[in-house]
């Protein structure tokens, strides 16, 4: 296990994400010691603040630009000092500057297989692709969206009655049982990064990640 297991989580709305790594917090190594939001009225804070986690709202709308956002935004998560930064349904576009700050310290999960299906409409996309199965991807942030490699991806089977809505929540169950495990599988120093490969317990994995079904995840 690393020296440092603390996690800061950004958010900008309704936090459920948020809530399922402090529901799961108790069994694994991680320690989420801040949850921050760019929107004052996020219920999420409220989530943190029941968890007695410390919750803060940096409204983006009192900045001038992007930058200078994401600049004092910096200077909040770094008093800090976390092992990793996740996002966990936080909106907005981060600048190169502080994606380069947290260079190999910063992921997200992203509700789809990547490199398929980047950007957003993710559920719709896939169905009309004619898909066969589905899913999201945990992986590490960089400038380019949703194209940093990829640590783990759980996968469903689409099914001819499938709606957009339908495979959304599908999928957002299997999100909130396996991103607080990769967040466990990094801070515990189980994850590393050679370059674009990622390697868990030095075994390098190929560019999907470890691969997990849902089935897999109901067993």
């Amino acid at each position: 296990m690393t020296d440092n297991n603390r996690i800061v989580v950004l958010f900008s709305g309704n936090g459920s994400t948020l809530q399922s790594i402090l529901d799961q917090q108790s069994k694994y190594q991680y320690q989420t010691v801040a949850a921050i939001t760019n929107r004052p009225d996020a219920f999420g804070l409220q989530r943190a603040e029941k968890a007695d986690i410390e919750a803060l709202a940096l409204d983006h709308k009192q900045f001038q630009d992007r930058s200078s956002f994401d600049q004092a935004l910096i200077e909040q998560i770094d008093q800090y000092n976390p092992a990793l930064v996740v996002l966990a349904g936080y909106m907005r576009i981060l600048s190169s500057g502080f994606v380069s700050h947290y260079q190999g310290r910063l992921i997200n999960i992203h509700p789809s297989l990547l490199p398929k299906h980047k950007g957003l409409n993710t559920y719709q996309s896939a169905l009309s692709a004619g898909d066969e199965k589905h899913g999201a991807s945990v992986h590490f942030v960089t400038e380019e969206l949703d194209s940093g490699a990829v640590i783990l991806q759980a996968s469903t089977v689409i099914k001819e009655t499938d709606t957009a809505e339908s495979l959304e929540e599908r999928v957002k169950v299997m999100e909130q049982k396996v991103y607080p495990e990769a967040i466990d599988w990094i801070v515990s120093g189980r994850i590393t990064q050679n370059g674009q490969t990622i390697l868990l317990d030095q075994q390098p994995l190929d560019s999907q990640g470890v691969q997990i079904s849902e089935q897999h995840l109901e067993d």
